[in-house]
């Protein structure tokens, strides 16, 4: 089992001091063979003996064992070490199955996953909002471009804050307490967004998390978590699931907002045929 699959078997048995020390290895396990159990447990809040027992609970006799692991078993989050899995792929038909066998098993997991509650509760807390600040960056930057152009046809005031003129103080000067962000959480997260979440949390901002991982440390600040699989097939990541949750979040959005948003949808395609923009 991954590191990452380890700590998500066992997270729901962690105290809390526990849970601290896990969320700060899952964030700091692209560099952990760098660190002491003594600087872990001190990025954590957690002290030494809380350390001790929590390695044990993964099923290491101590932290040099674990160390010694990560060592021989390098993070593979990186595109670079998963080159030789390009080979499952082979650039035939038994490829290419494998491929959308993934995509469809990532469907299954994250559907399975899911709590409705959440859903629902994603669903009122866009709907209430006064504006809609959705944010994702790297990979996370085309779901969250998709959830921009969905949800922005239930109901104005809904922003995109990826910043190609690097104005995002600007922009987050104006997230109030009224306000939500929608924020976009894949592997090799840049540090940036955490500080968004910050940030807007502080404003009083309620907070929708889709994210890869349970235990993200964005996870913690989150008023709705909604959980996706995004394991690739060989060297990429996949993002078929979280881009049928933002479809499904927008199409329940509309319909909670009718008639409303049948009415910014009619003005909307009518400015489209004003303009004649799109082909038919």
């Amino acid at each position: 089992m991954s590191l990452r699959e380890l700590i998500l078997e066992s997270y729901d048995e962690l105290v809390p001091s526990e849970r601290k020390l896990a969320d700060v290895v899952m964030q700091r396990r692209t560099d952990l063979a760098s660190y002491s159990a003594t600087e872990l447990a001190r990025f954590a809040g957690v002290s030494k003996a809380t350390a001790a027992r929590f390695f044990r609970r993964l099923g290491y006799e101590s932290f040099s064992q674990f160390r010694s692991d990560v060592r021989a078993n390098p993070p593979a989050e990186s595109p670079l070490y998963k080159l030789e899995d390009v080979a499952k792929l082979a650039g035939n038909g038994s490829g290419l199955e494998r491929h959308f066998s993934i995509d469809a098993q990532n469907l299954a997991t994250t559907l399975r996953g899911l709590s409705h509650d959440d859903i629902k509760a994603a669903v009122a807390v866009l709907k209430g909002a006064q504006r809609v600040w959705i944010v994702g960056y790297r990979n996370g930057y085309a779901t969250a471009f998709y959830a921009h152009a969905l949800f922005s046809h239930a109901k104005s005031n809904v922003f995109l804050l990826n910043d190609a003129a690097a104005k995002i103080a600007d922009l987050m000067a104006d997230v109030g307490d009224k306000d939500v962000l929608f924020v976009v959480d894949f592997r090799r997260r840049i540090r940036l967004l955490g500080q968004i979440v910050s940030v807007a949390r502080e404003a009083g901002a309620k907070i929708v998390l889709l994210t890869y991982s349970p235990v993200s440390a964005l996870a913690r600040p989150a008023d709705v978590i909604l959980g996706c699989v995004t394991g690739g097939s060989a060297v990429f990541d996949s993002y078929v699931a979280p881009m049928s949750i933002v479809n499904y979040l927008a199409a329940s959005l509309v319909a909670a907002m009718r008639p409303g948003a049948r009415k910014r949808m009619e003005r909307i395609e009518r400015i489209h045929e004003i303009l004649a923009d799109i082909e038919d």
